[in-house]
């Protein structure tokens, strides 16, 4: 999997299964701990992930049938646990320091 620079990312994705509860959270918490960068943070279905993601960001259970979905050149990024997760956590930090996510 390749990186992106963080000043490319235009979309994130928070791609789940059902739509309803932790991953709207997650969207959610994104989006304020975002909120300047000109990023949009939305939440999609698992297997409806929009073409201009540039990251994906998905529970690790989900993330076999996201890779199925994820526009190449994207980044996919699993998680383990919806709030504090360290994967989540990663990518904030390189957002906001202007480094590399994924790769």
């Amino acid at each position: 999997m390749a990186g992106i620079e963080s000043a490319a990312i235009k979309k994130i994705v928070i791609a789940c299964d059902a739509g309803m509860g932790s991953s709207v959270m997650l969207a959610s918490t994104l989006r304020k701990q975002l909120k300047g960068q000109g990023i949009e943070v939305i939440h999609s279905p698992v297997d409806q992930i929009p073409a201009d993601a540039d990251v994906v960001v998905t529970h690790q259970g989900l993330a076999a049938r996201a890779r199925k979905t994820t526009p190449q050149g994207a980044v996919l990024i699993p998680f383990q646990v919806f709030i504090g997760d360290p994967a989540v956590t990663k990518l904030v930090n390189a957002i906001k320091n202007g480094g590399v996510v994924g790769g």
